[in-house]
């Protein structure tokens, strides 16, 4: 189903993209990265909050850790990060395959963290745990109205892993 949801999404709205299938899972970043033959940082992670009354998801760059105090400043309230089967209920992705694209609700308000401007082009996944599209970060937020933010730390402040 949500494999599906995200190509009858692109069908319709970007039917120039295509859904890149790999026979490896491409679930975290780094193994999306390797891959993909990218480094961390254009693999765009889609990540569910609930933030007092609202579920929304932040696409960020893969390498960037979400500051707190930013969440905060941006939404006015604490952020939760979701369990994998509110994820699943709410985007209709598994985790490891949130996407962006062919969301479950069209209620479902997304954020563009600003990281992803840093590159021409990044690689969220397309609703599998296998599968990604490659995008411009400006097209990727076009496409599914995505208002941006600035949410993460600067890869400055994040400590090496």
């Amino acid at each position: 189903m949500s494999l599906e949801s995200v190509r009858s999404f692109l069908a319709e709205n970007a039917p120039d993209i295509t859904i890149i299938e790999l026979d490896t899972s491409t679930a975290t970043v780094a193994l999306a990265a390797e891959a993909h033959g990218v480094e961390p940082g254009q693999i765009a992670k889609t990540l569910a909050f609930r933030i007092g009354e609202q579920n929304i998801l932040v696409v960020a760059r893969g390498d960037a850790r979400i500051d707190n105090r930013k969440m905060k400043h941006a939404f006015g309230n604490k952020a939760k990060m979701l369990d994998a089967d509110t994820v699943v209920e709410m985007t209709s992705h598994p985790v490891g395959g949130v996407c962006p694209f062919g969301l479950a609700s069209d209620e479902l308000v997304v954020y563009c963290d600003e990281s992803l401007r840093a590159f021409s082009e990044v690689l969220p996944a397309a609703g599998s745990v296998n599968s990604a599209v490659r995008i411009c970060p400006e097209r990727m937020a076009k496409l599914v109205n995505a208002r941006w933010v600035d949410v993460c730390q600067s890869l400055a402040e994040t400590p090496a892993v």
